[in-house]
């Protein structure tokens, strides 16, 4: 693949509209958005989805948005999701992402809090959701809708369809890109909506230059693997401020192609597909893939498994060093290069040059795993607040234990009570509507990330745990629950898990056993063996002394995870904790 060198201007683009414009006039025709139709790829060149931007752009402000004025997004992800958000900031607007899992009162909750004048719904199932939030809401004027709906115009808001809104006015390109040269660095870009992982969803203010200055880290943490022509594959919601960034505004800066994979199911076969260069994602799907692979080879068993199993070991070595490999071992590892990773780098495309994680901490047997298969898995570390990347292991200096040092531009140090925090051009403007939040997140420039950790003596900053979510038992110990949890999901047994325990006098669990297991007598037997096994590894106050099983698995359609999979543990403490607290009587 041959390389090219675009500009990169991370530093003075005045804003994410004019960023993405200067790219159109660089790659021209060239295929910049990849989604699936009729069983294949097909792309969208960099200037139609320019021309459609800018027709989009046009018809928001003819139907009446001003500047400043929010625009709540409502689609899975697709061209078209990149399209609007990019229009909707062209024309002075301010991109409000939402879940698609999310049901109409938490939609209804957004539009309130924000008080968006107008929304973009993609499919008719979105917007059977969105419409009563609409209906209700003092604020909203129009809609427009990305596919035809069989829903009455007659609603309390006007509706508009997206192809009639750019037929009628995709001549006025000149008139968006003038327009948006008058958008500023410190000017909102977007209202992102946390997740909600310990209560309501507050709105977080990115600017444009905070995600600019995202993108400009991220380049600059990446510049070692040869950046050129690349290609992403965009699998996490674009709702999420880490694809959103990441996986959208970072591509579009670098000139990169964007595939859209369909839904995980078929993440393997995307992969292959699109054979991405770079991907970003959570720790639970690499936690997944993890899985799939050792319970697929240990089923398959014989000759295949022993030289797996052989190279994962030797790679183990390799990487970390403590056991060097002689020269015999050395050219088996090289030969197992050839007959085992290659195998597993071409079921990932075949054209890796990088695995980003970020979004919850990786457990480092996982990410050994991947590293020592042959595929580079970079963890980072961010949130929401801070548009949302802080950290990432450089690739020269890869410490899968750490999730790296700070990123070029911004600046963390530790509180004296382990809490990091976080200063840069990239920490948002606070939270929409709520001063008093605010001033609690952000003191005297500093971001308090509600994150514990430490930093060693080279920066690398290694998470211990989440402030609220550390288990203060009744001894007084300080226990890690994300750490215990990281463990027992690696475990062929447990699919997922959440330790409880505060003010406790131990440890307890409650697991979902994975799903060969679901519904058979054996399933708490064989979950018992994989918790005495993780135990055993485990100092005396982090061992788990009693668990119940789950009912049913934590999804986003249940409410019991959050759309980039993370628990949320005060709805599964609402349904369990009482079962939960009943075994501390035994």
């Amino acid at each position: 693949m041959a390389a090219s060198k675009p500009t990169m201007r991370y530093e003075t683009w005045p804003n994410l509209a004019t960023m993405f414009f200067e790219k159109v006039a660089e790659r021209g025709d060239k295929p910049f958005l990849w989604a699936k139709a009729k069983g294949a790829y097909h792309p969208m060149s960099w200037r139609e989805a320019a021309t459609k931007v800018c027709a989009l752009a046009a018809g928001l402000r003819v139907h009446g948005l001003a500047r400043g004025e929010r625009v709540m997004l409502v689609s899975e992800s697709r061209p078209e999701w990149l399209i609007s958000d990019i229009a909707i900031m062209a024309a002075g607007g301010i991109t409000v992402p939402a879940y698609t899992t999310n049901t109409s009162d938490d939609h209804l909750h957004i539009l309130g809090n924000c008080t968006a004048r107008a929304a973009i719904v993609s499919t008719p199932d979105l917007a059977q959701h969105l419409f009563p939030a609409a209906h209700r809401s003092d604020s909203l004027d129009f809609i427009i809708a990305m596919e035809p709906l069989d829903i009455a115009r007659t609603m309390g808001f006007q509706l508009f369809s997206w192809d009639d809104t750019l037929a009628a006015n995709k001549a006025k390109a000149s008139e968006i890109k003038a327009l948006a040269t008058n958008l500023k660095r410190e000017d909102i870009a977007c209202l992102i909506y946390t997740s909600g992982t310990g209560g309501v969803p507050k709105g977080v203010m990115l600017s444009h230059g905070a995600i600019l200055s995202n993108c400009g880290s991220a380049f600059d943490a990446l510049t070692q693997l040869g950046l050129g022509d690349e290609v992403f594959l965009s699998f996490l919601p674009l709702s999420h401020s880490y694809e959103h960034t990441a996986g959208q505004f970072f591509p579009i800066s670098i000139g990169a192609q964007i595939y859209y994979a369909e839904k995980i199911e078929t993440l393997g076969a995307n992969m292959i597909e699109a054979r991405p260069t770079l991907m970003t994602a959570v720790p639970r799907l690499y936690e997944s893939l993890y899985q799939r692979i050792t319970q697929g080879l240990a089923r398959e068993g014989g000759l295949k498994e022993k030289l797996f199993n052989r190279a994962l070991a030797l790679g183990v070595r390799a990487y970390e060093g403590r056991d060097p490999l002689n020269s015999l071992e050395q050219a088996v590892n090289f030969l197992l290069d050839v007959l085992v990773r290659r195998k597993v780098r071409e079921r990932f495309g075949g054209r890796l040059k990088a695995l980003v994680s970020g979004g919850a901490p990786l457990n480092y047997q996982t990410g050994l795993f991947f590293t020592a298969l042959g595929l580079r898995l970079l963890q980072g570390y961010g949130q929401t607040e801070s548009a949302p990347i802080i950290s990432c292991n450089p690739v020269s200096d890869n410490r899968i234990s750490t999730v790296g040092p700070a990123l070029k531009g911004v600046t963390v140090k530790i509180a004296n009570d382990g809490e990091i925090l976080v200063k840069g051009e990239l920490v948002m403007q606070g939270y929409w509507d709520d001063q008093e939040a605010t001033a609690e997140a952000i003191r005297n420039g500093w971001l308090h990330t509600g994150d514990i950790g430490e930093m060693d003596e080279d920066g690398y900053i290694r998470i211990t745990d989440r402030k609220k979510d550390i288990i203060v038992n009744s001894g007084g110990d300080n226990i890690s629950p994300q750490r215990i949890e990281g463990f027992l999901v690696l475990e062929p047994e447990i699919a997922q898990v959440m330790v409880h325990g505060d003010r406790r006098p131990h440890l307890v669990a409650l697991i979902m056993p994975e799903e060969d297991l679901t519904g058979s007598p054996k399933a708490r037997d064989a979950v018992a063996g994989a918790v005495d096994r993780v135990n055993k590894e485990l100092n005396q106050i982090e061992r788990v002394r009693h668990f119940i099983l789950a009912e049913e698995p934590f999804t986003v359609e249940n409410g019991l995870m959050t759309p980039t999979m993370k628990i949320r543990r005060h709805k599964l403490r609402e349904l369990y904790g009482a079962a939960l607290e009943s075994l501390y009587r035994k």
